[in-house]
């Protein structure tokens, strides 16, 4: 702000100031001039010297500043941050959201550190909050973990666990195979507790034993089940039994089972039920009765559905029965389901393996005419199929293009068509496939390359072996003794002593480093 003389009078002139806050000049409001000269510019140092108002960050903002941070530790930072302001304090939904991050990313010291601080807080916590961790620290194999964030529920939300997260501390250990933790855990809990376990925990029990092969134990919990004021055998349950049973290859108990559930005790299957039984007369070898079950279904006004199909189809396919496997992929099509990458590259699988590599090829067509993509293990399957039929020409023309088409291939894909090549004694083509794969930054398997370089060595092809090795020794791959020493032996017996010399020092050299 400065004042400019003209004419004897004084104007008022604002200049832009760096602050936030709007400016509005005195002269909107007074006519008066100002009778000092250095009045407007006081008001203006003034002005000048009001600091920035920083925002205040809401615990809603500070929650989706933290999800939005891919750096664990920068959203660590700000959790730390917000908590400095004045009149701000945690809640239940921020500590939720940055363990949920902290966990995500396996940073469990830190982890450590925010579950410690919550002791110290007063907000009221959920036990969803270590629901939560108990599904990471499963995912991660840390069983041990799992039953220190169910002990920290009592502590933290200050009250006793519910059912639901008994449920789901039991559950985790009984999918994660681990029994005697499971068992140990559901001992506590009814001395610590005083559990009266409900449906949901019944079935769990009968799940771990079902795992165990103990069917009688599980038998033994139904029965225990249907006395229970508070709980009674659902579809859960039953199917559970069902699954056991056929496991076991009980496979006609099975059926007792599933006729009792529905006639007894009025309980209806859905499609997840019959599909444990057409899975288990198709591991059977009964692929036949599987597939009266898939009519039966149809007759009781169940629609089969694509896992259904899936079970039949795979079923077939295990026998060696394509045609049948075709039929009920097509009859799957023609009820209006989508088959997935899954289910086509299994029928895929089954073509190659029988030699129809091209009938393969036209179904890998239609998935892309319907928008389904295949994935590098299908991609796998044709190049494996290719090579049995010694098509290696469409299979190094396909491991060429795919990538420029956007495809995805694995090291597994170049090493298929690279073994076929070196059993096959297909030399040249090898050697060009593995300068494309040593381009690409795939190393080929540790046996594979010393075995085409003592090919090339004793083909005669020298040049070759050494440019190759050359190149392998570089990407890290360290050969046999055998392996160079044959190379050095053929540059020997040839009589080119000074290559023979200076190859053993590059060698000796790139090993070193």
């Amino acid at each position: 702000m400065k004042i400019v003389s003209n004419k004897g009078r004084h104007l008022l002139t604002v200049e832009p100031l760096a602050s936030s806050v709007q400016f509005i000049s005195p002269l909107q409001h007074l006519n008066v001039t100002p009778r000092k000269a250095d009045t407007p510019t006081e008001t203006t140092a003034k002005l000048r010297e009001i600091p920035r108002k920083s925002k205040y960050i809401s615990h809603e903002s500070a929650i989706d500043l933290i999800r939005r941070e891919k750096n664990p530790e920068c959203a660590l930072d700000i959790f730390n941050k917000v908590s400095m302001q004045k009149g701000f304090h945690h809640n239940n939904s921020t500590y939720a959201v940055i363990l949920h991050k902290l966990a995500q990313s396996k940073k469990y010291q830190s982890l450590g550190a925010v579950l410690h601080r919550m002791t110290y807080e007063t907000c009221k916590f959920h036990e969803g909050i270590f629901l939560n961790l108990m599904k990471h620290f499963s995912k991660s194999s840390m069983h041990e973990r799992v039953l220190e964030m169910f002990h920290s529920i009592l502590p933290i939300v200050r009250s006793k666990p519910s059912l639901k997260a008994i449920s789901t501390c039991l559950n985790l250990m009984v999918d994660a195979d681990q029994i005697d933790l499971a068992r140990s855990f559901l001992l506590s809990t009814r001395k610590d507790f005083h559990l009266e376990p409900n449906t949901c925990i019944f079935n769990i029990l009968v799940k771990y034993h079902c795992k165990r092969g103990d069917l009688e134990a599980a038998f033994e919990v139904v029965k225990e089940m249907e006395k229970s004021e508070v709980s009674c055998p659902n579809l859960i349950t039953y199917s559970t039994m069902i699954d056991g049973l056929c496991g076991n290859g009980q496979l006609e108990e099975a059926i007792n089972l599933f006729e009792e559930m529905v006639s007894k005790h009025q309980i209806m299957p859905d499609a997840l039920t019959y599909n444990v039984l057409i899975d288990g007369f198709c591991r059977s070898g009964k692929t036949d009765r599987a597939r009266k079950i898939i009519e039966f279904m149809k007759k009781n006004g169940c629609n089969p559905n694509v896992f259904n199909y899936s079970a039949l189809m795979n079923g077939f396919c295990r026998d060696g029965r394509l045609e049948e496997a075709k039929e009920i992929f097509n009859e799957m099509k023609g009820a209006g389901l989508r088959p997935d990458t899954v289910i086509y590259t299994t029928l895929i699988n089954s073509l190659c393996r029988s030699s129809r590599t091209d009938e393969a090829i036209e179904l890998l067509k239609e998935m892309k005419e319907n928008a389904c993509k295949a994935d590098e293990v299908t991609f796998n399957v044709i190049l494996g199929g290719l090579c049995r039929e010694y098509r290696y020409h469409e299979a190094l023309t396909m491991l060429e293009r795919l990538p420029n088409d956007g495809v995805y291939l694995n090291k597994a894909s170049y090493r298929i068509v690279l073994n076929s090549l070196c059993k096959d004694g297909e030399l040249e083509k090898a050697v060009q496939l593995l300068v494309l794969m040593l381009h690409r930054g795939f190393v080929p398997h540790f046996g594979t390359s010393n075995e085409l370089l003592v090919s090339l060595c004793k083909a005669g092809k020298a040049n070759d072996a050494a440019k190759l090795l050359f190149g392998l020794v570089e990407m890290g791959f360290k050969p046999e003794p055998d392996t160079w020493s044959v190379l050095i032996d053929l540059n020997f017996r040839e009589r080119k002593l000074l290559p023979a010399f200076e190859l053993l020092d590059k060698i000796s050299y790139l090993i070193k480093t």
